[in-house]
């Protein structure tokens, strides 16, 4: 079976160089496709990864929240979203 993880950054500052996708990448998610959602973002949220995760064949989807810490890395909550559809 297919996993998709969906991760929700807060605290993220459109104004700096800090890239959200690269810290993302570097943390250790055990998914077969991971998107990255900003919480300011107005274009790309949850509903939309959820709706690409699915076209592209994952079965089963988690939502993780993170938040970025000192604009330099990015860390995991340890919390997760329940998606249902």
């Amino acid at each position: 079976m297919k996993t998709g993880a969906i991760v929700y950054v807060t605290g993220a500052d459109d104004q700096g160089d800090f890239d959200v996708d690269e810290a993302v990448r570097k943390l250790t998610i055990k998914a077969n496709r991971v998107e990255v959602v900003l919480s300011g973002s107005s274009h790309f949220d949850i509903m939309d990864a959820w709706w690409l995760l699915t076209t592209k064949g994952m079965q089963e989807i988690i939502c993780l929240l993170a938040i970025v810490k000192d604009q330099s890395e990015v860390v995991l909550t340890g919390r997760e979203l329940r998606l249902c559809g």
